[in-house]
């Protein structure tokens, strides 16, 4: 190619003529070289898209790193440094605990008086939980469990009790303190408003009812407290209920009865309204019936791996794989004696990661999650002592060898991908047309009304007399003097 430059005036050329050997080498050397134009200019494809190639050529070569090399505001994170790693993930990740029962100490510690008290919620205080260290623990939504202890007088399922009116107040409360601590806590009723509270800095905060002795064994109880913003219900707690067989009537040497008749209904109807069905504390055949009619995903929410340690209210490792197929959740449990059950008092934060690692490894880490059972156990093990060590469990994880993606999977989005497949589900079966379950515990004991009240139907005055209904109703008359009488016999 001619030099196409600008010409300069020659110099005397005083340099020796190369001998003929000399011309051979440098033609030689010349077949081996490269020869460089700098005005040269690329043509075509490769001009028209230089730029764009050189960046996707260099982001493959990154792709490989980035496993091992997070980046924040540009900088790349040191894939040893754990607790930057986790900090990175819990910004961007709501960590969602399934069971906290901070609601049952404000009910036996406060009598839920939780305006004018002496408790500063936003200082620490004793105990497992309080605001200021859940923003230590980086806590993004909380499972707040609105517990209410089984009557042990109850005999007969249809005995009357105080729980009902009890869960109702514990919901009331919950509702409250929430409202009262608007600053930091959201509530929320959908999975949607999980990552809209987080992104506002907020604790999402859900309601969810640990037994199903709670709603008087009725399934209208359960639409009622549905309406009222409870999100899960546990289907036992450690009694048996109109539902199901506890784990606890087993442990006692009873009979594993699994799901009842009505259970089976209960099933039904906490599908199609979007009730997240919540197995922990049930017994394990239970599980395996609830697994076998569920028309959607199922949730534990504070249980841990039976095979690791032989306690009942784990959960087995067939049922663990049922859970993957069923697309649910099994959320690790902090209780000493479900993580050592032989020596509790030896229970740490690394038999915590023992219990992940086994349910990550036979559901896979799309089914697992966090479930710490804060404020109700009194025994926490040694590393979690309360709230704010959520963060050291992340990074005992992250050592162990889990990636940030399965991280993120733990602490938050199984849980948000889980409610919101019940969500979904509940609106196609609502959409097929399907009513609400009326089916009764059958051995449910009726009013019989009166003789003479007003009946509808044909018949219905003679089968309810026949059944011993009363002559008269359950008041009080007014003579002609215009004296009260006592009350007469009643329904």
């Amino acid at each position: 190619m001619a030099d196409t430059g600008p010409q300069t005036a020659a110099k005397p050329d005083n340099t020796p003529s190369p001998s003929s050997s000399d011309a051979e080498n440098v033609d030689r050397a010349n077949q081996h070289s490269i020869i460089l134009h700098p005005q040269a200019q690329p043509t075509g494809f490769f001009r028209k898209f230089r730029s764009s190639i050189l960046f996707a050529s260099f982001a493959l070569l990154l792709s490989p790193l980035t496993y091992l090399y997070p980046f924040t505001a540009g900088t790349p994170v040191d894939p040893t440094d754990y607790a930057e790693r986790t900090k990175c993930v819990l910004k961007t990740t709501p960590l969602i605990d399934g069971h906290n029962d901070l609601p049952w100490i404000l009910r036996i510690e406060l009598q839920n008086r939780i305006y004018g008290s002496k408790v500063d919620f936003e200082k620490r205080l004793l105990g497992h939980t309080d605001i200021q260290r859940m923003k230590q623990g980086m806590v993004g939504g909380q499972f707040w469990s609105v517990y209410v202890h089984c009557d042990t007088a109850v005999k007969h399922f249809e005995d009357p009790s105080w729980v009902v009116r009890d869960t109702l107040e514990q919901i009331d409360v919950t509702k409250r303190f929430i409202v009262e601590h608007a600053d930091y806590l959201q509530y929320c009723a959908d999975s949607a408003c999980v990552r809209q509270a987080f992104k506002t800095g907020r604790v999402a905060s859900m309601i969810g009812i640990e037994g199903g002795h709670q709603v008087g064994g009725s399934i209208a109880s359960i639409r009622q407290v549905y309406e009222l913003g409870a999100r899960y219900i546990t289907l036992t707690h450690n009694c048996d209920n109109a539902f199901a067989t506890a784990t606890s009537s087993v442990a006692a040497g009873g009979p594993d009865n699994g799901l009842s008749p009505l259970g089976y209904e209960a099933i039904k109807e906490m599908n199609r309204i979007g009730m997240i069905v919540d197995l922990s504390h049930v017994s394990h055949q239970t599980m395996r019936d609830v697994l076998s009619v569920a028309r959607a995903p199922v949730v534990f929410s504070h249980s841990g791996a039976y095979a690791v340690t032989k306690h009942l209210r784990n959960v087995p490792d067939d049922v663990l794989r049922t859970v993957r197929k069923n697309d649910g959740i099994v959320m690790a449990v902090f209780v000493n004696r479900f993580l050592r059950m032989k020596h509790p008092e030896e229970a740490s934060i690394h038999d915590v990661v023992d219990h992940i690692l086994h349910i990550a490894s036979v559901a896979g880490w799309e089914h697992v999650g966090l479930g710490s059972d804060f404020s109700g156990t009194p025994y926490v093990p040694v590393g979690l002592e309360d709230v704010s060590k959520f963060p050291d469990l992340i990074e005992l994880l992250m050592e162990k060898g889990a990636t940030d993606d399965q991280i993120r999977l733990l602490v938050g989005e199984n849980l948000l991908r889980v409610w919101g497949a019940i969500e979904d589900r509940a609106k196609k079966i609502q959409a097929t047309g399907e009513m609400p379950v009326e089916a009764e515990y059958e051995g449910r004991r009726w009013h019989l009304g009166v003789k003479d009240a007003p009946y509808m139907l044909r018949g219905s005055r003679e089968k309810a007399i026949k059944a011993g209904a009363a002559d008269k109703p359950f008041m009080f008359n007014v003579d002609d003097d215009g004296k009260h009488n006592p009350l007469e016999k009643g329904v």
